[in-house]
């Protein structure tokens, strides 16, 4: 499968291979299918080109699948607070594989057009990059504080924006050095490139601060989130500083020559690439397709949920139906089939009290039951002729809920 950055390898092949010999013997390693300028991609003497092209595709490859997931996944991120961070990501991941297409501009001997695509996208993927971390720092800041954070679409627009403004600086600085002065587009001073590159440093600062700020708040279930986050800008800080000093001090310090711009500033383009994937991109994409926690149980303070169903006690259901019928048919026929054997309790108040399988199936008044009636209970004359128990008469109101 072939990734992004060996795509785009090919099209700088047909846009720079023209004005090159093809009578040259090819380097060792390509054959006689790659010819100048692309025998770095292949040159087994020159062993940095080949491990640097293996970075790239492998931080492109993981950076589309990761991207792939995301997409795949979407619809179960059901939190917004989760959501919200998507956009960005995804936009995150489209920069770092342009950074591993463009290491591959790096690798190919130097053209005026290819010089001015170095120049044009190096500070424009950058910026999109760190434009990301800005977006992901306030996001998260907002969330550690208990506030609710922006929309996934307002965040993506402010990093396109924060990109933009060092899209016009690179185009402002080409047609002022190479339309309008004619200078050759790849004879530029190295302090000119790192000066068109302040914006971007400007943003790499401004995510350190912003990641720094987030790790004061309330809500620590996102900290983890500013963690990497904050790692992520302190490790690109340390990048940085090592390619500007090397860049600008380096050379002329070790006596090199300027040849070795190229390979440091493709090296930079892949490390950068690898910092982003590995410290910021997939943290924040395990965190968003994290399943929510489970609540153990019902949430009395959410007024967003249902109130929970009470089951009401019935000691029917646990009673079969078959003897439930049978009960309900044999409970009137209880009082005139067997007396003497119901053994009956006497009460000072409601003369004689049926037994316990009687009394569950008739209707058995209170004590303020009779009061209310009139005492028209308690008047039954008690004597010891009576046969049969007297049964109390139920209410108007009775409805016929077994009570006992």
């Amino acid at each position: 499968m072939a990734s992004p950055s060996m795509i785009f390898g090919l099209l700088l092949l047909s846009l720079v291979g023209g004005g090159f010999s093809e009578d040259e013997a090819s380097p060792r390693g390509c054959g006689s299918f790659l010819k100048r300028p692309l025998t770095a991609l292949c040159d087994l003497d020159a062993v940095w080109g080949v491990a640097v092209e293996a970075a790239a595709g492998g931080a492109a490859l993981a950076s589309l699948i990761l991207a792939l997931v995301l997409l795949c996944r979407l619809r179960r991120i059901t939190e917004a607070e989760k959501r919200s961070g998507v956009a960005a990501l995804l936009l995150l991941l489209g920069a770092i594989v342009g950074l591993c297409a463009l290491s591959f501009a790096y690798l190919i001997e130097r053209d005026e057009r290819l010089c001015i695509i170095r120049r044009a996208l190096w500070g424009a993927l950058f910026a999109t990059c760190f434009a990301c971390l800005v977006t992901q720092g306030v996001r998260l800041r907002r969330l550690v504080r208990g506030a609710r954070g922006p929309s996934g679409c307002a965040l993506a627009g402010l990093a396109v924006g924060l990109a933009t403004v060092q899209g016009i600086i690179a185009a402002e600085w080409i047609l002022l050095t190479v339309v309008r002065q004619g200078q050759p587009a790849c004879q530029y001073q190295p302090l000119d490139f790192a000066l068109a590159c302040t914006y971007v440093l400007v943003l790499l600062v401004t995510s350190l601060v912003v990641a720094a700020c987030g790790l004061c708040g309330e809500q620590s279930q996102w900290k983890c989130n500013v963690a990497w986050l904050l790692a992520t800008c302190i490790a690109s800080v340390l990048l940085w500083a090592a390619w500007l000093i090397f860049y600008l001090y380096g050379n002329v310090a070790l006596g090199l020559s300027s040849t070795w711009d190229d390979p440091a500033q493709a090296v930079v383009l892949v490390a950068q690439a690898w910092l982003l994937l590995m410290l910021h991109a997939a943290p924040e994409a395990h965190a968003c397709l994290r399943p929510a926690p489970q609540p153990t149980g019902p949430d009395y303070f959410d007024t967003s949920q249902a109130p929970p169903r009470l089951r009401e006690a019935s000691f029917d259901e646990d009673i079969p139906l078959s003897h439930r019928q049978f009960g309900e048919n044999q409970g009137f026929s209880f009082e005139d089939s067997n007396t003497a054997r119901s053994g009956s309790q006497r009460n000072g108040n409601t003369g004689t009290r049926p037994s316990a399988p009687f009394r569950s199936n008739v209707y058995q008044p209170t004590e303020m039951t009779m009061i209310l009636n009139g005492g028209a209970v308690s008047a039954a004359p008690h004597s010891a002729a009576h046969t049969h128990a007297q049964v109390p008469s139920a209410p108007p109101t009775y409805t016929g809920r077994q009570l006992w």
